[in-house]
């Protein structure tokens, strides 16, 4: 079977994925998403309501008989979630709820302690099948796996196999995305990698960074200074990187620094062109 995941395919590959935040709700938007040139759409939902039948939805307006005719049922578009629970929070049922929608990755909120980062990825796994080789570290996520099933076109045997983790499981098709986004997080992040030493990906945030160090969310040497730091540990661990804060002041250095995880505006698409460009995809 082949890759269901669009991004993990492009980072499987050592390609850059780039991959916005989108809308829940918004049906036209999510039509627009389904035929986009991006590798995913996260759904915000942090910083908006908490509300899993519009990310349903949304999820359900991306379906496109024309491109399941053409692709069969990997998704042009993969469709991500951004959850509103902070790491430390250890809230299992909105994980869970999220998986069960369908959804191929979600993002986790600061995450700042190896505690935060292996509870992450329990909360995304079943637990393993006997004999499997990568019982660790073990699954929490409760088995109702009908919608996922059915959104991802597949058997419960099937579903089964393909949803786990990636690159913790190398076939998984489920990616987390886990937010480096405080002071804590930055002075943990080398025991973060060694309690998970396959975490999926490492996104750090600078916005988040800047008001964590004091500068209310501004630009600031020290926040940059944060960020490389972050980005070179994850070097030193080889784990992906990424930015939810790209555009086209930042693009080229962000491309030329490694992070292989980008998420300009989705409508912006000079910044994507430029980094498609720079990735060497276009």
């Amino acid at each position: 079977m082949p890759r269901l995941n669009r991004v993990i395919e492009q980072l499987e590959q050592g390609k850059v994925a780039f991959v916005p935040f989108g809308t829940a709700g918004a049906i036209a938007e999510a039509e627009w998403y389904a035929v986009s040139p991006y590798d995913g759409i996260v759904y915000e939902l942090e910083h908006s309501p908490y509300n899993p039948e519009t990310l349903r939805v949304s999820m359900q307006f991306m379906l496109n008989r024309k491109q399941i005719a053409e692709r069969g049922i990997a998704p042009a578009v993969a469709p991500f979630v951004r959850i509103p629970i902070n790491g430390r929070e250890r809230n299992n049922w909105m994980v869970k709820q999220a998986l069960d929608i369908g959804v191929y990755g979600i993002i986790f909120p600061m995450i700042n302690t190896p505690e935060d980062a292996v509870w992450a990825l329990q909360s995304a796994r079943y637990i393993q099948a006997k004999g499997a080789p990568d019982q660790s570290p073990k699954g929490m996520r409760g088995h109702a796996p009908n919608n996922a099933m059915r959104y991802w076109g597949l058997t419960q045997p099937e579903y089964f196999a393909k949803a786990d983790v990636w690159p913790l499981d190398p076939g998984g098709e489920v990616l987390p995305i886990l937010q480096c986004e405080t002071e804590e997080s930055v002075k943990n992040l080398r025991d973060i990698l060694r309690a998970a030493p396959k975490p999926g990906v490492i996104l750090i945030s600078e916005s988040d960074l800047s008001v964590s160090l004091g500068y209310g969310g501004q630009e600031h040497a020290e926040v940059d200074a944060a960020v490389q730091e972050a980005a070179k540990i994850c070097r030193e661990f080889g784990v992906i990187y990424g930015s939810p804060q790209v555009n086209l002041g930042n693009i080229d250095r962000r491309i030329a620094d490694g992070f292989k995880f980008l998420m300009p505006a989705a409508h912006d698409m000079e910044t994507f062109n430029r980094g498609m460009k720079l990735a060497g995809r276009a």
